[in-house]
């Protein structure tokens, strides 16, 4: 099945603590449904100390789910469901329902 979020894509965090935020798509992790989100769902950590790496309390951003987020209409920037349609190329593209505007360029 084709991807509706892939990495790079702009998107906006439907519920949750971070609703109404919005970022880039920096993982999608297909085994689990899930995708990390640049800025969204930041989570701290006790690190134990190694050979590497001094330890300590660390900040990353964790995954949330993919039916938490919806893409950003490139026209009006509102949340929006992704379509599927074949391109002038014959090829399948991914388009903002609400506008009708291409995602994939």
């Amino acid at each position: 099945m084709a991807a509706k979020v892939k990495k790079g894509d702009t998107v906006i965090v439907l519920t949750g603590r971070y609703k109404g935020s919005e970022g880039k798509v920096t993982k999608v992790i297909k085994e689990t449904d899930r995708v990390v989100v640049e800025g969204v769902n930041i989570v701290t950590r006790h690190q134990r100390p190694n050979q590497f790496d001094p330890g300590g309390l660390k900040r990353f951003e964790a995954p949330i789910h993919i039916s938490n987020v919806a893409h950003k209409d490139p026209v009006d920037g509102k949340p929006v469901r992704v379509g599927f349609k074949a391109d002038e190329h014959g090829r399948k593209t991914r388009f903002a329902k609400r506008s009708g505007e291409q995602i994939d360029v």
